[in-house]
């Protein structure tokens, strides 16, 4: 072998290597910039909040909007998810720590467009509860209300 060919068989083997570095830089890079972007409001302490629905809220992708609070739930827990606006008809979504959908609430038992979900959880983590206008319906002020019921005695 030419100490020519020698010197392309080089340039070839450290070639491949600086690419794989630019990819994971450019992977990782990428990875941090989404977990950016996607920060859920961690719910307040009295698991209750008055908070505003806005256009700059996560569009719902049928013509609403959607904002999303995070809550450290257990294994057992029996919840009430209280969700109340005059703005525009609500809907509650609460997602497990995987994203999948744990309940979800459209209208009240009392005929309102505001939602009332009672659930059960199944394994402890962080949980996502979605508030979000049902289709165009708008956006506006709403209360949101988390409460973990108690054992009949």
């Amino acid at each position: 072998m030419t100490s020519k060919h020698r010197a392309v068989a080089l340039k070839q083997i450290t070639i491949i290597p600086a690419t794989l570095i630019t990819i994971a830089i450019s992977s990782t890079a990428a990875f941090a910039q989404a977990n950016k972007f996607y920060n859920p409001i961690p719910l307040p302490l009295g698991n209750e909040v008055a908070d505003t629905l806005s256009d700059k809220d996560i569009p719902t992708g049928q013509g609403g909007f959607a904002r999303d609070y995070m809550v450290k739930l257990n294994k057992g827990d029996n919840l009430a998810i209280d969700l109340v606006s005059d703005s525009f008809d609500s809907i509650i979504t609460l997602l497990a720590p995987n994203g999948t959908t744990v309940a979800e609430n459209d209208d009240g038992p009392d005929g309102s467009s505001n939602s009332l979900l009672f659930t059960r959880i199944a394994e402890t983590g962080e949980y996502v509860i979605r508030v979000r206008s049902f289709g165009e319906t708008g956006i506006g002020a709403f209360k949101l209300k988390v409460t973990r019921l108690q054992p009949v005695k």
